[in-house]
């Protein structure tokens, strides 16, 4: 990996850092945070393998207990608790993004794509780990953990989408991302 390369693979850990503790709590358990707006960027612009890199560090800046998780929560405890299994599952997500728009990168449709199919793999390791922690049923875990969040994720992707399709191109021209 280039400098320029490790230098925006850090960048787009920082961003997370900064902005993902940032959240407007619900009244159930998960919050609605801009964790997965920079989720889908991070995906979208690096790739999967720079992106998971990325949000790899990400999450051992907050498991070490630099308060970076939504709420301003750190720890293995939040990894542990109700929602840890989204935090887990931002691995995937970036991965499926990443994956696609690596392999259709002058697509648009790629874009959103890529993060819908990531989207429901985060929903999908979310909602089981916390089915897992309040022994409830899959009915109201999905009330709780996905329908609320189905606008606010529909607007996430359609402005990511086009950030990241236009900030793509102009870094690959720069020769400031290898889209290898």
């Amino acid at each position: 990996m280039k400098a320029k390369e490790l230098t925006l693979t850090a960048l787009f850990a920082a961003l997370m850092c900064v902005i993902a503790p940032f959240s407007i709590p619900l009244t159930g358990a998960v919050p609605i945070t801009l964790g997965t707006f920079i989720l889908y960027l991070t995906g979208a612009v690096l790739g999967w393998k720079k992106g998971l890199i990325s949000v790899a560090v990400y999450l051992i800046i907050g498991s070490i207990g630099v308060p970076v998780f939504s709420g301003f929560g750190a720890g293995i405890g939040v990894l542990a608790g109700p929602t840890g299994g989204y935090l887990i599952g931002y691995l995937f997500c970036v991965a499926v993004v990443g994956a696609l728009v690596d392999r259709f990168s002058t697509r648009f449709w790629a874009y959103p794509a890529g993060m819908v199919l990531g989207t429901a793999v985060l929903y999908f390791f979310g909602t089981a780990w916390f089915l897992i922690q309040s022994g409830g049923g899959l009915w109201p875990a999905l009330m709780t953990c996905v329908v609320p969040f189905l606008p606010f994720d529909c607007v996430k992707i359609i402005v990511a989408s086009g950030a990241s399709f236009a900030l793509r191109r102009v870094l690959s021209k720069k020769s400031v991302l290898r889209l290898d």
